[in-house]
């Protein structure tokens, strides 16, 4: 996807970034903070999900999700880009007036530097969860509600994690902390959307 134009430049999308390692709880707060008006919610992992088995992409995700490794960039690139254009032309997407709800996409730097010239990072929050353990129980608990496979496995979840933190975890320094919100992912649900909509309302930075 292109950013369009915007009186002869390119306009960025108004985006927020929700972070964190596997299991705490970015794909609940991206479900809710999406049904809101002049939100609009992608997921990386949901979408790569959705695809057919047998299509190009669905061999991809399914080859490194099944050992617990971040899909390689080109395609997690290229599957936002084709979803967004659909969004767009469906005109469930109005990037004029909506805020971009981002779960999962960018998961590394490279990523990141890739996104620079398509969006306008006004937040990252980070949900924040120290407690391994607690992350491990959240998705062997999901596994199972949600028949997730790729979390049932305590291998691949041990091997996510270390992803997360050898990869994903610097884009925090990426995008700085004029933008990055830390909060307690350990709270309740309802406890993580209050902080987040508390920094929404007072605007960016």
């Amino acid at each position: 996807m292109r950013p369009t134009k915007a009186k002869g430049r390119l306009r960025k999308y108004r985006a927020i970034l929700l972070f964190g390692a596997p299991g705490s709880g970015k794909g609940t707060q991206g479900r809710i903070l999406g049904s809101i008006p002049s939100f609009y919610g992608f997921s990386s992992g949901e979408a790569f999900r959705k695809l057919r088995p047998e299509s190009e992409l669905g061999r991809i995700f399914r080859e490194y999700s099944n050992r617990g490794q971040l899909v390689p960039d080109q395609p997690t690139i290229r599957l936002w880009r084709e979803s967004m254009e659909q969004a767009l032309k469906e005109g469930r997407f109005n990037p004029k007036s909506d805020t971009l709800l981002l779960d999962g996409i960018p998961r590394n730097v490279n990523q990141a530097r890739l996104l620079q010239a398509a969006l306008d990072v006004r937040f990252v929050f980070y949900l924040s969860c120290p407690d391994m353990s607690k992350l491990v129980a959240r998705l062997r608990r999901r596994a199972v509600i949600e028949n997730r496979l790729d979390d049932a496995n305590i291998d691949v979840i041990r091997e996510r994690l270390e992803t997360y933190d050898r990869e994903t975890r610097p884009v925090l320094e990426f995008y700085g902390p004029k933008v990055v919100r830390r909060i307690d992912a350990t709270q309740t649900p309802i406890g993580v959307l209050r902080e987040i909509l508390g920094f929404l309302a007072q605007g960016p930075p």
